[in-house]
């Protein structure tokens, strides 16, 4: 279906637009507009889901292509694999449903709140559709702006250092980024720095730099990963990067939480996918570089954890349970095994619905009693029961119990992590103690015992419109944790892809290491037959493991 890509980028633009020729009195009309216009956007992405090719291939399907700046070789290229399209499903459901979340949350200029909301819909979905890296990065840039105002103008008392504060760290990783992309261009051509060029024409082309990735040189790729690494651990966040993101949630209206959980993280974890993992394989499979990747991740999960357990704030309490999920999955991705990186695609698409949902909940809450502070609640569930029960669903799917979607994500994680080295998953297990043992407290605090507070016990349980807001996501929740295997299948190719990649870069290294050793020893003495069967042989059990039959 050509053109929908462009379709799915740019719907959520003219819906902006149009919002700008509204009179900003019709509140009512400005929502239903911007509603309708998120709901079409996702209605329109759901070709991607029935896509059969990305259940049989790993190439990118859908594409378009345009010249755009031909001096420089710059294209209009979209195309989206796998992992991609599940990411674009997630930013079109997760936009409607701010949209509609919004209606009560939002009362000061309204107008500009949804067009803002609109564009971000926009940039989101264009990061996950470029081809080209100099279209990539112009759509990366274009998210930072409607977000920075979401937390600006309708965020907390401190939401203009939360926003000033999230823009120039994601700024500073992305100009990082720029570097990267800068001498990718140059060494195809003419050469950057020392390193001698390809001689090949100008371009900005993704799936080139995949094709030419064996021929980086590894000193230049390692150059190029932590560049890299940089403007995406950022935008995970990892640790120690991380100290942005607790005062954006805090600070950042409902729906801005929702989509900066739910999408603009997973836009980092997206980028080691698309640009660390097959550009730099050689760098990646690296012992030093994996285990140090790991180490942060596994720092993250546990130093997430933590933190999160001594919170005071349910929303912070939220935002830092984010920093010990997002370590999950990057240590899935550098396990650099397929049950690793499906694992950890997986518990992005998861991340994405509870911790989405759980934020959905907490501005909930917060419109009816205007504070998030644990200590201000307690006994809730007897006076807003329904509301006791969907937060009970999304925070079991967040903590990982068996039948919801958390579980599979972060099984699948370990087993990964277990085949790369067993001590990795030891460690990261006590994340998912720690995990359950911050979340079941904090719902013991909010919702068990006697109603202390008086405020409390006039709340309004959830109405009609709050409930259809949450039920897609739990819907999600349990289909995943259920029957996952339709989104394994999804990404199933394209992490094969990647793992292959990755292996055959570790095995020229080492074939490169055993023929400079033999080159030491003795002159014309070839290599022993022990050693040409060990280059030879196929990929290591640990970095090829692939997941049971059915995924």
């Amino acid at each position: 279906m050509n053109g929908l890509l462009t379709l799915l980028i740019f719907l959520p633009t003219a819906g902006a637009v149009a919002l700008l020729f509204l009179p900003r009195e019709k509140t009512g009309a400005i929502k239903l507009v911007a509603t309708v216009t998120a709901g079409i956007a996702f209605v329109a992405s759901l070709p991607l889901w029935f896509e059969t090719g990305f259940r049989t291939s790993g190439d990118f399907l859908f594409r378009e292509t345009l010249d755009w700046i031909p001096s420089l070789g710059v294209k209009y290229a979209l195309g989206v694999d796998g992992i991609a399209a599940l990411l674009i499903l997630l930013t079109t459901l997760l936009s409607f449903i701010c949209m509609y979340a919004s209606y009560t949350a939002i009362t000061k200029r309204e107008k500009e709140y949804y067009v803002f909301l609109l564009l971000l819909e926009t940039g989101m979905i264009g990061v996950f559709c470029a081809l080209d890296f100099f279209l990539f990065y112009v759509f990366w840039e274009v998210m930072l702006v409607p977000m920075y105002f979401l937390i600006g103008v309708w965020g907390g008392p401190r939401k203009l250092y939360a926003a000033i504060k999230f823009f120039l760290y994601t700024l500073f990783g992305s100009v990082v980024m720029l570097l990267a992309i800068i001498a990718l261009y140059f060494f195809n051509t003419t050469g950057f720095l020392w390193w001698k060029g390809l001689g090949n024409a100008p371009t900005f082309d993704i799936p080139h730099f995949h094709a030419i990735a064996s021929q980086i040189p590894p000193d230049l790729q390692v150059w190029l990963f932590w560049a890299f690494f940089l403007g995406f651990a950022i935008k995970v966040p990892m640790f120690p990067f991380h100290t942005w993101l607790p005062d954006a949630h805090v600070e950042a209206p409902t729906a801005g939480s929702v989509i900066l959980a739910g999408v603009l993280l997973k836009m980092g974890t997206y980028g080691f996918l698309r640009f660390s993992l097959p550009i730099c394989p050689a760098a990646s499979s690296t012992h030093w570089v994996q285990l140090s990747v790991v180490v942060l991740s596994i720092i993250g999960i546990l130093y997430g954890s933590m933190v999160a357990m001594v919170q005071k704030d349910v929303k912070k309490l939220v935002a830092y349970s984010s920093v010990a999920h997002l370590g999950f999955v990057m240590l899935g991705f550098f396990a650099l095994n397929t049950a690793g990186i499906q694992g950890g695609i997986l518990q992005s698409i998861n991340h994405g619905l509870s911790t989405g949902g759980l934020f959905l909940l907490v501005g909930i809450i917060y419109e009816r009693r205007h504070t998030r502070m644990i200590t201000d609640f307690g006994g809730i569930s007897s006076v807003m029961p329904v509301y006791a029960m969907l937060f009970m669903v999304i925070l079991l799917a967040s903590i990982g119990l068996p039948l919801l979607n958390g579980f599979v994500g972060e099984f699948t994680i370990l087993v990964g992590a277990f085949l790369a080295n067993w001590r990795w998953a030891a460690f990261a297990v006590i994340g998912v103690v720690l995990g359950a043992a911050y979340m079941l407290w904090l719902y013991q605090r909010v919702f068990f015992g006697e109603v202390t507070h008086e405020e409390n016990r006039t709340l309004q349980d959830v109405n009609l419109r709050e409930i259809l807001t949450l039920a897609p996501l739990i819907v999600f929740c349990v289909w995943i944790g259920v029957y996952p295997k339709p989104f394994f299948e999804m990404t199933a190719k394209s992490s094969d892809k990647l793992v292959v990649a990755v292996e055959q870069a570790r095995l020229a290294r080492e074939a490169g290491t055993v023929r400079m050793a033999s080159t030491a020893g003795t002159p014309g003495t070839p290599a022993t037959p022990a050693t040409r069967a060990d280059l030879a042989a196929p990929a290591a059990p640990a970095a090829a493991a692939v997941l049971p039959e059915g995924r």
